[in-house]
């Protein structure tokens, strides 16, 4: 993930349940596949801004999108991603993230840890 990439802190107003999902989180999907989430901004709401990145995935090639989402209970659903994506995140009781990313017709599951 680039550099550039800068995650703001969430202000007073964002319930911790929400709060809890900002920060980069890393992982492999599927026990080979990297990826990672940067859960940018988190809104008292629940929206969120993400940039999401990921190694080779079966015939996707790496690469990086930006995109938004919003958390229902205690999952982060994003919006599609530009390949064709749809990629979760359900926090789990530990504190790491129980990742899904599916994409044509293939679901790929991991566990994602903060950074």
């Amino acid at each position: 993930m680039d550099p550039s990439v800068v995650v703001t802190p969430p202000g007073k107003g964002v319930p911790a349940k929400y709060a809890a999902f900002s920060g980069i989180w890393a992982g492999q999907l599927d026990g080979m596949y990297e990826g990672k989430l940067a859960v940018l901004t988190v809104s008292p709401r629940g929206q969120v801004t993400v940039t999401y990145a990921w190694g080779d995935l079966a015939d996707n090639k790496p690469g990086v999108a930006d995109g938004a989402g919003k958390i229902v209970g205690s999952t982060l659903k994003l919006g599609r991603l530009p390949n064709g994506a749809d990629v979760t995140a359900t926090m789990l009781p530990d504190g790491t993230l129980a990742a899904s990313y599916a994409l044509a017709g293939q679901t790929y599951t991991g566990s994602f840890t903060r950074q």
